[in-house]
C-alpha cells in the first residue's frame, strides 16, 4: 500500500477572491475549466523525453483536489465544494473537500493551501499566527492531525 493521506479541508473563505483567483480555484476543485492563466499555483513541473531521446522538463498543469467518487485507500468517497455562504454575507463561501494525497505532492498542494489560508475566515485564526485549514490522516492511522498552515507554509504530517 502506498504511502497517502486522507487531505480534509472545512473552512469558509471571507471576502470574495480577485475573479481569475476563483475561477482557478475552481479547477482546483474539479468545479470549473482551466482559466487560460494560472495565478495561484503556477509551475506543475512534468519530465519527458524529447525527439532524441534527452529528458526535457515541461509544463503540465492539473487540478489539485478535484478527486472524486470512491477513495482508494482511505475509505468513504472523495468530493470537493464551494458554495456562496447565504448567511454570513455576500463574497463569503464555504470549502469542503477530502481527497487522497501522497506527499510527493505535498509541496505543490501547499502552495494552493498557502494562498486558502490567506482567504480563511477570522474563525480558523489561531492565536499563534496559524491558520487551520482542516485536518490530514495517514491511511492506515485512525486518529486525524489538524492541517494549520503557519508563516505562509503548510505544516506536514512528517
Amino acid at each position: 500500500m502506498a504511502d497517502v493521506f486522507e487531505l480534509m479541508l472545512a473552512l469558509d473563505l471571507r471576502a470574495d477572491p480577485p475573479e481569475p483567483e476563483l475561477a482557478e480555484l475552481r479547477w482546483h476543485l474539479g468545479l470549473g475549466p482551466q482559466p487560460e492563466a494560472l495565478r495561484i499555483v503556477t509551475e506543475f513541473p512534468w519530465v519527458v523525453e524529447d525527439d532524441e531521446g534527452r529528458p526535457v522538463v515541461e509544463n503540465h498543469p492539473e487540478p489539485l483536489l478535484a478527486q472524486r467518487g470512491e477513495a482508494y485507500a482511505i475509505g468513504g468517497a472523495l468530493v470537493s465544494l464551494l458554495l456562496p455562504r447565504e448567511r454570513t454575507g455576500r463574497g463569503t463561501w464555504a470549502l469542503t473537500s477530502r481527497q487522497e494525497i501522497h506527499p510527493d505532492g505535498f509541496e505543490r498542494t501547499g502552495e494552493l493551501l498557502a494562498w486558502l489560508a490567506t482567504w480563511a475566515a477570522d474563525a480558523h485564526r489561531r492565536h499563534d499566527g496559524g491558520v487551520d485549514l482542516g485536518w490530514t490522516r495517514f491511511h492506515e492511522e485512525r486518529p486525524p492531525t489538524p492541517l494549520t498552515v503557519r508563516d505562509g507554509v503548510v505544516v506536514w504530517p512528517s
